[in-house]
């Protein structure tokens, strides 16, 4: 299982080493979606370091974040953005297998990426 500590730790550890900035947290505590995030502000953009929950070796990749202001839904598949900055800082954490947009991009419903990561549980 996840340990939240620890993907708050590595979050946190590579906003900082890649001079960017945790904006917020979002656990999943319900059925969906089956993955937390910390969202951070890196060079201006808006990324998702997003984790996997119920998996023995969790998985971590970077993801563009879900608008959710009240009026967006906030499912449906990710879409999975190069990092390799931050990629760099987490495959640090032993705890985390990290995967990319090419590892993520090759798998059905539509790819590894959003089997692994989804709302739909």
């Amino acid at each position: 299982m996840t340990s939240l500590r620890e993907f708050r730790r590595a979050c946190h550890k590579a906003a900082r080493r890649t001079g960017g900035r945790i904006v917020e947290f979002r656990i999943a505590d319900g059925v969906t979606p089956n993955f937390h995030q910390g969202v951070l502000d890196h060079g201006g953009h808006h990324r998702s370091i997003v984790c996997t929950r119920d998996r023995a070796e969790p998985v971590v990749a970077i993801a563009e974040p879900r608008v959710i202001d009240g009026t967006a839904v906030g499912w449906g598949p990710l879409t999975f953005v190069e990092a390799p900055e931050l990629v760099a800082v987490l495959a640090e954490f032993p705890a985390f297998q990290v995967l990319t947009p090419a590892d993520l991009e090759y798998w059905a419903p539509v790819d590894l990426g959003e089997g692994l990561f989804n709302y739909w549980d």
